[in-house]
């Protein structure tokens, strides 16, 4: 089953009195429980995927299903509960006069949870932070940490589907593969549902068992895991993207296993 499916997705900008297409007709669908990729440059329409799922883009046309049901206009408190983002930048996506616990229980609290105490305390562990952690600042953490506490608040709600925008490409290298095993351990563990971004394909390749290129608002072509790891790209941007990425030269021919 298809736990999102997304047909025929617009989203177009005004800006200077000229319209500017950001998604040209992209669809895609997501099994519930997978890891579905999507990569390409800076300004390939990658992230703005992710900000119309959640309302955050003019959509123009084109529909977006979420457990089957068409979404509105307006994001409401289900769509919430079912579907939470992390973003890339961990040091901007905490608010600087606000604790871990504010960050984690406002949440609970707009949804009218009962036991918060209990899930913040959870929800701290879960991420591998103890409950030292509690009421320290953003400054008092690292970007490793930070990241941490903000993959807790997506997960508090329990949602479904996490969009996970870039979510390692802000920390040092070491800390990104602590945050990437983090997230493969929590879908294992819950059965989430993941959509991430990445203009990293090695990224995509650990973490996706799909991925989908975009290049200027377009669906280039969607590969499986399987298709990465064996250099099986169609399309001469992907064959580019490979080359940067994982070593591999858009002209290279492919030699008999």
């Amino acid at each position: 089953m298809y736990i999102l499916d997304i047909e025929e997705l617009a989203v177009t900008y005004t800006k200077d009195r000229q319209k500017i297409r950001a998604l040209k007709d992209v669809s895609f669908q997501v099994k519930q429980g997978e890891s579905y990729g999507i990569v390409g440059e800076s300004g390939s329409g990658k992230s703005t995927v992710l900000r119309a799922i959640c309302g955050l883009a003019p959509q123009s046309h084109g529909s977006i299903l979420v457990g089957q049901k068409p979404l509105d206009a307006s994001r409401d408190f289900d769509f919430y509960r079912q579907v939470q983002m992390v973003f890339q930048d961990p040091y901007a996506s905490l608010h600087p006069r606000h604790t871990v616990d504010h960050v984690l229980s406002e949440p609970l609290t707009i949804h009218r949870f009962d036991d918060c105490e209990a899930r913040v305390a959870r929800a701290l562990t879960d991420v591998g932070l103890g409950s030292d952690f509690r009421f320290r600042y953003p400054h008092q953490l690292s970007g490793g940490q930070r990241q941490r506490v903000a993959v807790a608040r997506a997960l508090i709600l329990e949602p479904q589907i996490l969009l996970l925008d870039e979510p390692t490409s802000a920390l040092d290298a070491s800390i990104q593969a602590e945050v990437l095993n983090l997230l493969d351990r929590l879908r294992a563990e819950r059965g989430l549902t993941y959509v991430l971004v990445s203009h990293d394909l090695s990224v995509v390749a650990h973490m996706c068992e799909r991925v989908m290129v975009m290049q200027h608002g377009l669906v280039v072509e969607e590969l499986t895991r399987q298709d990465l790891q064996a250099r099986r790209a169609t399309k001469v941007y992907t064959k580019a993207l490979l080359a940067a990425t994982l070593g591999y030269r858009a002209d290279e021919k492919e030699k008999p296993q």
